[in-house]
């Protein structure tokens, strides 16, 4: 067939036939007015078209896919779509490059929590020559003589409940936090998300941490337009890049940044669409390898800018191939270990060197226990050196997120607590939904320290303290978070990975034999009924 009516409609968009005969590249986005870290997309992509043009080729701009503000879902029923957008993000993106079928190569620029991975899912699935442009982050906010971003808006609704700060206080760091476009300015999903994609070697070094507007972020997205000309001249497909070992070289700089706990439940998801499996097990082993050389907001005042500044990425990479901590992988940009050899050497204050590490092992931990026997996760990059390793407290708990923020600004809560919050899980939610709002009222109200959260539901990237995610099973599915009782004696064993709830096998049998699902109604959203469906055994 000569496929004249495409032909005919792409004439139709004012294409000439000379433009056709060129290498065609799908340049993707999903650019919008509600989220900070897509308001700038279109300058990115239209750099990006330039790139493409100078390097001989033909851009098609599309936008695919969402850009849900997981700041702006947070706390409410909205926050259970949040993670089905990564799907819906893959699926547009797959839909936009299979139907038209002319594509020879893509550029995808990826912002916030669920658009970026959803897109790496994507750029597996498809594997073409593809190259990522990530958004950037914003610059820091700065208010009452010191910088905050979006994690400070959180924890100012604790202090404006238990009265230590003003009306005007708290109106003052809302409007401050978040300066303008691009991903919040700390270590949070979205940014993390950015890191991991660099370090799979799908960006041109320096990308994840470029600020969203600088003219630095405006020059790489130039360059990843003549980067995927040389991609699609030598044939260099996704599938080549993103790799186990590369996998493992993402894995490993997750660790070593300290990044969100939600990278846990993307790279597995990433990897399983290019036919390579990613378990647990695996990620603890390279916690235990990979010590921490990077401390950003939450878990300081230091920003995604001041990262930057200190090298970003690449230095903290270099810094792991010195010690060995690296796999052979191929960039987009051509061989791993030749760019890192033209790479600085790490500040010592923002990037830490591999013999002067913040600590010896990674940033995220992975806990097992009666109370997760198919693991649960922490942020250990978040838990104070200050706190007991090894934290015994008594069970409150709670079926949702709201009944938990109401006690945590309430006197109640008092040191030595854990706080469950269950059937909240994928299937139990559905959706998994992404939970600040309790964590930071923790923090907000200085018990970090002294109380613990535990949950089947996930954690946004800015949390802190101890806070256990991800527990499975979940309650919906029957697991032993869905049996615990208030009074329950809990104990989380940073030290032995453990997490575990003091009841005797013939108690939990007597639970179980009485336990009954709670049910949640999604009759009238099929997205969510059908994310219900897929994660509930």
């Amino acid at each position: 067939m000569d496929f004249s009516a495409a032909r005919a409609c792409l004439f139709g968009c004012g294409f000439s036939k000379e433009q056709l005969k060129k290498p065609i590249v799908g340049i993707i986005y999903s650019p919008n007015g509600i989220t900070p870290g897509h308001l700038h997309l279109e300058t990115l992509a239209q750099k990006a078209v330039e790139g493409v043009y100078a390097g001989g080729g033909t851009p098609i701009k599309m936008t695919a896919g969402v850009g849900v503000c997981d700041g702006i879902a947070m706390g409410h029923p909205g926050m259970n779509h949040s993670l089905p957008s990564r799907e819906h993000n893959a699926d547009a993106v797959e839909i936009m490059v299979r139907s038209h079928n002319i594509f020879d190569g893509l550029i995808l620029i990826g912002a916030c929590d669920k658009n970026i991975p959803g897109y790496l899912m994507a750029a597996a699935r498809l594997d073409l020559p593809t190259i990522f442009i990530t958004a950037g982050p914003m610059y820091a906010g700065f208010g009452n003589g010191k910088k905050m971003d979006v994690v400070d808006s959180f924890a100012a609704a604790a202090q404006l409940s238990s009265g230590q700060i003003s009306k005007e206080r708290y109106d003052e760091i809302l409007e401050c936090c978040c300066p303008g476009a691009g991903s919040c300015n700390g270590l949070f999903t979205a940014n993390s998300m950015a890191c991991v994609t660099e370090a799979l070697g799908l960006t041109l070094p320096g990308m994840a941490t470029a600020h969203a507007t600088d003219a630095k972020k405006l020059r790489l997205s130039f360059q990843s337009g003549l980067a995927v000309m040389h991609l699609i001249e030598r044939n260099v497909t996704a599938r080549q890049i993103i790799t186990k070992e590369s996998f493992w070289n993402a894995l490993a700089v997750d660790m070593a940044i300290g990044a969100s706990t939600n990278t846990v439940l993307h790279i597995p998801a990433i990897a399983k669409e290019a036919g390579i499996e990613i378990d647990l097990e695996m990620i603890n082993e390279i916690s235990k390898k990979v010590p921490n050389l990077v401390k950003l907001s939450p878990s300081s005042e230091k920003g995604m800018t001041d990262f930057d500044r200190a090298g970003g990425i690449p230095v903290v990479m270099k810094e792991l191939a010195k010690a060995g901590l690296l796999h052979p992988a191929i960039p987009v940009n051509g061989d791993l270990w030749n760019c890192l050899s033209q790479i600085s050497e790490p500040d010592g204050e923002i990037i830490r060197s591999v013999e002067s590490p913040y600590s010896a092992t990674g940033g995220i931990m992975i806990l097992r226990g009666n109370l997760a026997p198919e693991g649960a996760v922490i942020k250990m990059t978040g838990v104070s050196p200050e706190t007991d390793p090894i934290f015994t407290g008594i069970a409150k708990v709670f079926e949702n997120e709201d009944s938990a923020n109401e006690f945590i600004g309430s006197d109640k809560l008092v040191p030595g607590i854990v706080i469950v919050i269950r059937n909240v899980g994928l299937a139990g939610a559905p959706g998994m939904p992404e939970m600040l709002y309790p964590t930071s009222g923790i923090k907000g109200r200085k018990m970090d320290k002294d109380v613990a959260l535990i949950t089947d539901g996930r954690f946004s990237g800015g949390t802190a303290g101890i806070c256990v995610g991800h527990i499975a099973p979940e309650a919906y599915n029957g697991g032993m978070i869905a049996l615990i009782k208030d009074g329950d004696i809990i104990t989380i064993n940073l030290v032995e990975k453990r997490i575990d709830v003091g009841l005797s096998d013939e108690e939990i049998e007597k639970r179980r034999a009485v336990w009954k699902r709670v049910e949640t109604d999604v009759s009238n959203s099929p997205t969510l009924k059908s994310f219900r469906e897929k994660y509930t055994v």
